[in-house]
């Protein structure tokens, strides 16, 4: 029985992709896989298929022995070539499924947790959060560095330690004690794949299915998710212009296994938590044998005065597990980050990164080793410093002129972005569909909120030209004018 009902040019048939026998092969294979050739089917001999296909018996016959090894295909003496026995039917073919579809509830948060909206080129769109400015000479620096650390000698290539790269474990840990009042040895320090790995190892070590966990509110999506992922039970506990509101957390919860805050600059309202609200988060720890997951994504870059020492400074009882990364300090693709956990736990969370992916990259762990001993880390900080409040006050300059009161946009102290409050009544959900369709990213403060906040909008400035910031306030104010 032939295959073909007439004889069309090779052409037609093949696709002139590899070898003429693989094609033959993948065409007779999907042909079987489709159930257009059934189980128990007979073959056209290789003399007559060679002539309908217009492709020597040689190439019909190697297309034949391999769909014979991987059991599409059975041979009989005397009586020709058949589709195996038994070959079970193609199935329906599928309808058209909703992105998510058959994933866990766990899955499906994640899902929502969404991504970053980028250009057609893979750029950020401003005023996309969290995405700092590529500086062009830390990118040759970061090159020449790269090269120096490879021709130190042959780079370790079996595993090594999960905890990471031990100079670099130093070299961070003398930083944290100068720049942010850390206190910490650096077999207390384990690296990891950003802030984000940081997150995750958090909630998969310290806490237990259904265990309580206090959230700002609003608060970072990405912490809520680690947290509901591991299976905790996120409690919501609001934000007011000190960070966490402490006696809310005893309100609620008194008992939660785990608190999760940004105390040197809350995401995203940009609150900073004073010392007598943390001292009391520090005495709460305490009190109720709890942890306290700080996370200072940011806090390097404080326009008004030097950074604010670190909450794990001041704390005496070993509750604190602190979360840094250097992908926003230097770039986002540079995935290198670290948790300092107390001494007592330090092991298990090597043994929580191994499972993980086991270690990052020697070779960016050595280079950053350098980047550290010979100062550029901090001249970098102090130049992107002054960069970043220009754009700071470019997009608040922009922003007076151009919105016409619609949107309060003030000056921030820290850090990567700021948050502008709508008028109440409005949809920052709405605001923002409208300014994602003028090519504007302004995430919705509701999207951060649990329960419910006043409505604003997330702007970053940092990884954009105060050019693009007015040209992107511009469209930011047609979409509030619609």
């Amino acid at each position: 029985m032939p295959i073909l009902t007439s004889r069309p040019k090779t052409s037609q048939l093949l696709s002139h992709v590899g070898p003429l026998h693989r094609q033959v092969y993948e065409r007779l294979q999907t042909t079987i896989r489709q159930g257009q050739l059934q189980a128990g089917q007979r073959l056209p001999s290789t003399r007559a298929l060679a002539a309908e296909l217009g492709v020597s018996r040689n190439t019909v016959m190697a297309a034949f022995e391999q769909l014979i090894a991987e059991g599409y295909l059975e041979g009989q003496a005397g009586s020709g070539t058949f589709v195996t026995q038994g070959f079970p039917k193609a199935p329906a073919a599928a309808s058209p499924s909703a992105p998510g579809a058959g994933l866990s509830r766990r899955g499906g948060d994640i899902l929502n947790a969404g991504r970053p909206r980028l250009n057609p080129d893979g750029a950020a769109r401003p005023f996309e959060a969290g995405v700092p400015a590529i500086d062009a000479g830390l990118l040759r620096l970061w090159w020449r560095l790269i090269q120096k650390s490879w021709k130190k000698g042959p780079p370790p290539l079996g595993y090594q330690d999960p905890a990471g790269y031990l100079p670099l474990r130093r070299a961070i840990a003398v930083y944290l004690a100068v720049a942010r009042g850390v206190r910490c040895e650096p077999e207390q320090i384990v690296i990891t794949s950003g802030a984000q790995q940081g997150l995750d190892l958090a909630a998969r070590l310290l806490t237990d299915q259904g265990d309580a966990v206090w959230m700002e509110d609003p608060g970072y999506g990405g912490a809520r998710t680690a947290f509901e992922a591991a299976g905790a039970r996120v409690i919501p506990i609001p934000v007011d212009r000190e960070g966490l509101v402490v006696a809310e957390g005893l309100r609620r919860m008194p008992m939660a296994r785990l608190a999760y805050v940004t105390p040197s600059h809350q995401f995203p309202v940009g609150a900073t938590m004073p010392l007598t609200r943390r001292l009391e988060l520090l005495k709460w720890a305490r009190e109720a044998d709890a942890w306290i997951v700080e996370d200072d994504y940011d806090s390097e870059y404080r326009f008004s005065s030097r950074p604010l020492p670190a909450l794990q400074g001041l704390d005496d009882s070993a509750r604190v597990v602190y979360i840094g990364t250097f992908s926003k300090v230097m770039f986002p693709g540079l995935r290198l980050g670290y948790v300092v956990v107390p001494g007592n736990v330090a092991e298990s969370f090597a043994a929580g990164r191994a499972v993980g992916d086991r270690q990052s990259p020697w070779l960016e762990q050595a280079a950053l080793t350098e980047f550290l001993r010979e100062g550029h880390f901090g001249r970098h900080v102090r130049r992107m410093r002054s960069d970043y409040r220009e754009r700071a006050e470019a997009l608040v300059d922009a922003a007076r002129k151009k919105l016409d009161g619609r949107l309060d946009v003030r000056m921030p102290e820290t850090g990567l972005h700021v948050t502008g409050w709508l008028r109440e009544g409005e949809s920052d959900v709405l605001v923002s569909q409208r300014a994602a369709r003028a090519g504007v990213s302004a995430m919705p403060l509701s999207r951060s909120a649990i329960l419910s906040c006043p409505p604003g909008l997330v702007l970053g400035y940092a990884g954009y030209t105060p050019e693009k910031i007015r040209l992107a306030v511009d469209g930011l104010a047609s979409a509030l004018r619609a």
